[in-house]
């Protein structure tokens, strides 16, 4: 493992995926938010919860304080909260940098929050979008980010409460058949 002595990198990849993230919540209508999304149970807003509080429970698991929780009445503004309070903290070396034993070995604050949490922003733009009857297409970059991402998770993909296993549709394209492998059912294009 190596320590980062510049952070610019790493936070302009997390910058990257919250803004992509912000992007798509601000397509939606005040009336969209109510909507059911694609995950089990859940509306567009919490969706945007569900992304945020991981996060904070994630640096709250680290010993990192991340300030008020925002409240989800505006889940544009309560996403741009939490997007300002975490790049903050990862601007921050002696955050980002700090090491512990994750699920598949040593890593950094910084480059799980990356690598897990920045999946979890591009795989969940397409279920708030889905939501709101948008169709949001992922680029061939973020195909390619999440099926890397999807092959390294393994099994552990399918674990309670991750992704449910759903057959691939026969002449899925590219993206249908990866939203399968994440428990999601997209029409065919």
């Amino acid at each position: 493992m190596t320590t980062n002595t510049d952070n610019a990198p790493l936070l302009t990849r997390y910058n990257s995926y919250a803004d992509g993230f912000g992007d798509v919540l601000a397509t939606l209508t005040a009336e969209a938010w109510s909507n059911p999304s694609p995950c089990d149970g859940w509306t567009a807003r919490d969706v945007v919860a569900h992304v945020v509080d991981t996060q904070r429970d994630f640096f709250t698991r680290h010993d990192v304080d991340l300030g008020p929780a925002p409240s989800f009445d505006d889940p544009v503004a309560a996403w741009r909260a939490h997007r300002d309070a975490v790049s903050a903290r990862l601007a921050d070396p002696t955050i980002a940098d700090r090491a512990f034993d994750g699920h598949f070995g040593p890593t950094t604050i910084g480059e799980t929050l990356v690598r897990f949490y920045g999946f979890d922003m591009i795989a969940h733009r397409w279920d708030i979008a889905a939501a709101a009857g948008l169709d949001h297409r992922f680029t061939d970059d973020q195909l390619t980010e999440m099926e890397t991402a999807a092959d390294g998770f393994g099994d552990a993909l399918y674990s309670e409460g991750v992704c449910e296993r759903v057959d691939v549709p026969a002449g899925a394209d590219r993206q249908t058949t990866l939203l399968a492998r994440l428990g999601r059912r997209a029409v065919l294009r």
